[in-house]
């Protein structure tokens, strides 16, 4: 069965600064920022939180349908997601505008900095979510904010059970839309930060928010996840990575095992500790979409 995956496609410029952005920064000067930093190292890659979370549940091998959209230079990226063995099928090209782009900028912290430019995503909602047979599971990621909008309200009546995952598009959003997005899904996650906006937003605890779905999972990076169901926390124990290289995509391999898991009928408690999993070996490698997964090192 087949998983929609809602959301941006885009080309990351990944930068590394080899200090603390901390250190650059003077708190008696923030209103009249004016920084520079040094970068030595720059990439490009795939990415985009669609692109990402597809990725990683291709490489465990679920069925994962795109629905982005990319601009005229969007050739390479459908390209290389067919060359990955997944449909292009929800994968629009705009042509008067550009793929969206991410420039990335991490220090030795991993702490990040990120100017994204939406391009072709501002278009991601002329792309409908319909009901078919062959699709079980969908989710709405960070995206355009119609988009976003149109989807989880198109998953809702196609009855096709559906993830919440507001990430950075979150603060597009006001207490009231964010109320409207849980009432809609299935299940909810978000990091710690994103967790906190969305308890001020709405006015709703991570207790209450997980009485109105069937789960949420706030991540916290390297000290694990919480797991909330109908009221109740489990806190899901880390994995402990073999090297940390690169934040970058970690949130969205997380997402990739989570659709994984729940396909499968996990409890949300086992779908998280997959997602540990692959969170673990993602930032030992650069990039978010760059990993390789030994399917024998998991349990599935």
């Amino acid at each position: 069965m087949a998983a929609i995956i809602c959301g941006s496609l885009a080309f990351d410029s990944i930068m590394n600064f080899e200090g603390k952005f901390a250190d650059q920064i003077l708190p008696d000067q923030i209103h009249n920022l004016n920084v520079s930093f040094f970068v030595p190292t720059l990439r490009r890659e795939f990415g985009g939180c669609a692109g990402n979370i597809a990725y990683a549940l291709k490489q465990l091998g679920g069925t994962p349908l795109i629905m982005a959209t990319v601009g005229s230079d969007g050739a390479d990226y459908a390209k290389r997601i067919t060359a990955l063995g997944m449909s292009t099928e929800f994968v629009r090209e705009v042509s008067d505008t550009y793929t969206a782009q991410a420039m990335i900028m991490t220090d030795t912290n991993n702490n990040q900095i990120t100017a994204f430019h939406p391009g072709a995503m501002m278009q991601a909602h002329i792309t409908k979510v319909t009901p078919r047979a062959d699709i079980k599971i969908g989710i709405v990621s960070p995206d355009g904010r119609d988009a976003m909008l149109e989807h989880a309200e198109q998953f809702h009546a196609a009855g096709i059970p559906f993830v919440f995952d507001p990430g950075q598009g979150l603060p597009m959003f006001d207490g009231k839309d964010l109320a409207h997005f849980i009432d809609l899904a299935t299940w909810v996650t978000v990091n710690d930060y994103e967790g906190k906006m969305l308890s001020d937003r709405t006015g709703l605890s991570s207790a209450e928010i997980s009485k109105k779905v069937q789960g949420l999972i706030v991540t916290l990076g390297e000290h694990g996840c919480e797991v909330w169901v109908d009221g109740e926390k489990t806190v899901v124990a880390p994995v402990v990575a073999s090297s940390v290289v690169d934040p970058t995509g970690c949130g969205d391999a997380f997402r990739g095992a989570l659709l994984f898991g729940l396909e499968k009928g996990w409890p949300l408690a086992q779908c998280a500790k997959l997602g540990n999993q692959l969170g673990a070996i993602k930032i030992a490698q650069r990039g978010g979409q760059n990993y390789q997964l030994n399917l024998r090192e998991f349990s599935i």
